[in-house]
């Protein structure tokens, strides 16, 4: 016996729909975030910094596996236009340059780690493209 779909069949006030689907509402700030973080190398750079408050990018080269030199500036420079990283350049020779999460980043933490807690408490989800 198939399920009804009753939340298809009830009306949806339009103000409803606009606060979900508007371009202010839920859908375009979760895709906004999403754009944020999107990229390979995005969230192990971004987990690496919550780890450890200040890393150098020779340091971050080394934790995270495969990365390439010209993907870690990429994404930290993308992750520096977001808010998310900043970058403190000490002015001394050589060149000492330090990463570490903004108040912003650390605010998007919570919400990956909850996403990491939704993956291990769904092991059994199929995974994209298996």
């Amino acid at each position: 016996m198939e399920l009804a779909r009753t939340h298809q069949k009830v009306p949806v006030p339009s103000n409803v729909r606009i606060a979900c689907l508007g371009p202010d509402g839920a859908v375009a700030h979760v895709t906004r975030t999403l754009r944020m973080i999107g990229g390979r190398w995005k969230m192990p750079i971004l987990f690496r910094l919550y780890a450890d408050p200040a890393m150098r990018s020779s340091q971050l080269l080394r934790d995270i596996q495969g990365i390439s030199q010209k993907m870690l500036t990429q994404h930290l420079r993308e992750l520096e236009k977001e808010g998310l990283v900043d970058r403190r350049d000490f002015g001394k020779r050589p060149p000492r340059v330090e990463y570490r999460l903004t108040a912003m980043g650390y605010a998007l933490m919570p919400v990956l780690l909850a996403a990491r807690q939704f993956s291990e408490d769904h092991p059994d989800c199929r995974q994209a493209g298996g």
